[in-house]
């Protein structure tokens, strides 16, 4: 074998070196003749053989063997474990709670209280209920008529969610309390101080709004009709005037290829009447109903997205008045210049507004309880700018507009003299007048997100107005900037501010007792800085405590003419978080 060939071979190799290295041994020296030279030859390789033939005279037959394999079965408890993939740290999610109760206490006798409850109702229907109360007792320094406020609120909402459509009702109930306590700095300074006491002792300034509503909205996961809501709404206040407003807006959509085709059809009503007298009105009643169709045509792309559409309204003067019909551009474009860092967008748009005198007292509670209700024809408002983001955590938004609006809303001081009727008339109610105005303006924004913990953001809006009738723009501010910086401090702390800036507005009051003929009664109501801040601290995942301070700069500047404002508010108070 192949193996015993080389073990000789190696026995042999080490004998012959043991006999050479003999010590001690003389073999003395010899001349040697070489007669021939020496030619190596290799001779023939050779293989052995992996299986050698076997010469063995012997060679009898094998044998059959047969296997026969005995089975039976065994009964086997084993189960195999399953795989399980190896644990991840990971940071423990924040509970979820439904419901929601907040109350605070501050100076100005402030109250400020929430509650807001929800719960599932069988496989699909829930039910909430929110109730929200803000007041204040009042005190504002050097102000002669009682200031105080109030602003109460309850809704209730029951809706359910399949997956083929999602229903909800909801109704509620507010009721506000504002007092007129805005008196002009000269009011009847002529008189001595008694007697003009006792004036000003017999005016009371309460003004009560209340209103009630009820509305409902029904959306479809499939099919061309996506979603119908209606709302319907009574508001009326303490001298009489009530108005009904109802709005339904059903729309439908459908995709065509890589267009998508959608329609909104809108229905807005809204009518009331005042029963005060003011000026040559008595028991004025008004009422529009607006009609109108929006379709429109999207289509997106890789870089950029269009909508085409218009907006048609037939508007129906219901008590006097023209009915007129007017149709708006409905227009806006998109283009990603460099990915998502830059993107130009434009368009043209416009629309008829329905004015109420619930969104008049919404946004300036010291009207006068009787004012003209007429709606407001925004012809167009063409705008372009750019958005985008200049890293991962910021972002940009810079625009700047055109806007056209016949029939403007413009809240303006009512003049005053001494033949006073009533508790508004004292010069310290608004009412509204309209013009036709046009509007530039360069509007911009940053914010940022530096971390999870720290978020930042700023804005500011410039404006130019131009009138038709009217010497101004009455109280539109000629800009507005404002910064808010959110921070949490630690996973228990967290603390934030609220800054902005409010420049000049116009008005104009007349004492027509003292009128000069030349004089227009023109005011500059000064400009505003106010400062906010709040602090919050998280005892554990239900209950925080925060402090919230308002006005810091305890500045008491005027929102509305002759209407000062809270000086420095601080406010305490707690939430809690919980499940029934």
């Amino acid at each position: 074998m192949k193996f015993k060939a080389q073990y000789t071979a190696f026995i042999l190799l080490l004998s012959a070196t043991a006999f050479a290295q003999v010590k001690d041994e003389n073999i003395g020296t010899e001349v040697v003749n070489v007669v021939k030279p020496y030619t190596p030859t290799i001779s023939d390789a050779f293989k052995v053989k992996e299986t050698p033939a076997v010469e063995d005279e012997d060679n009898s037959k094998k044998a059959d063997i047969k296997y026969n394999i005995f089975s039976f079965p065994v009964a086997s408890t084993f189960t195999p474990s399953k795989g399980r993939a190896a644990s991840v740290d990971k940071t423990p999610q924040e509970k979820i709670y439904k419901n929601f109760v907040s109350l605070a206490l501050g100076n100005y006798g402030t109250i400020n209280g929430e509650l807001f409850v929800t719960e599932n109702i069988g496989d699909n229907g829930y039910i909430g209920g929110m109730v929200r109360h803000l007041s204040s007792a009042g005190g504002i320094k050097e102000v002669e008529l009682e200031d105080s406020f109030r602003n109460s609120q309850i809704d209730l909402t029951y809706g359910t969610r399949t997956d083929a459509m999602s229903w909800s009702i909801d109704g509620g109930y507010q009721n506000q309390m504002y007092n007129w306590y805005g008196l002009p700095q000269d009011y009847r300074i002529e008189l001595p101080q008694p007697d003009r006491q006792n004036i000003i002792d017999g005016i009371s300034p309460e003004h009560v709004f209340q209103n009630l509503y009820l509305g409902t909205k029904l959306s479809f996961n499939e099919g061309v009709f996506n979603d119908v809501s209606a709302k319907f709404s009574h508001f009326w206040d303490s001298y009489g005037g009530a108005e009904n407003r109802f709005f339904a807006k059903p729309t439908i959509s459908f995709d065509i290829n890589d267009t998508k085709i959608k329609t909104e059809f809108i229905v807005d009503y809204v009518g009331g009447q005042f029963d005060e007298l003011f000026g040559p009105l008595e028991d004025y009643k008004y009422g529009y109903t607006n009609i109108g169709v929006h379709p429109s045509f999207g289509i997106v792309r890789d870089d950029w997205s269009i909508n085409l559409g218009a907006a048609a309204f037939y508007s129906m003067a219901t008590e006097g008045g023209d009915s007129k019909f007017f149709v708006y551009p409905q227009v806006n474009a998109s283009y990603k210049v460099v990915g998502d860092l830059m993107v130009f967008y434009a368009g043209a748009e416009g629309t008829l507004q329905q004015n109420s005198y619930r969104d008049l007292t919404t946004e300036n509670p010291f009207i006068a309880p009787i004012q003209i209700i007429a709606p407001t024809d925004r012809q167009f408002d063409v705008f372009a700018g750019l958005k985008g983001k200049l890293a991962n955590a910021v972002s940009y938004n810079v625009r700047a507009s055109y806007l056209s609006e016949r029939d403007k809303a413009l809240f303006k001081a009512n003049d005053y003299d001494n033949t006073y009727i009533d508790n508004y008339d004292h010069g310290n109610s608004f009412g509204v007048v309209y013009d036709d105005v046009r509007t530039i303006t360069v509007f911009g924004e940053l914010n940022a997100d530096f971390s999870k913990n720290v978020s930042f953001g700023i804005n500011g809006s410039f404006f130019g107005y131009n009138t038709a009738d009217q010497p101004e723009a009455w109280n539109l501010p000629t800009f507005k900037l404002g910064s808010s910086l959110d921070v949490n401090i630690t996973p228990k702390w967290y603390a934030g501010a609220q800054v902005f800036f409010v420049g000049e507005r116009k008005d104009a009051q007349l004492n027509l007792d003292n009128v000069i003929a030349a004089e227009d009664g023109i005011v500059t109501v000064k400009s505003y800085f106010d400062a906010n801040f709040h602090l919050g601290y998280k005892h554990n995942d239900r209950l925080t405590g925060f402090l919230k301070l308002n006005n810091i700069a305890n500045q008491q500047y005027e929102r509305w003419l002759n209407y000062p404002v809270q000086g420095i508010q601080v406010l305490l108070g707690a939430s809690y978080k919980f499940d029934f």
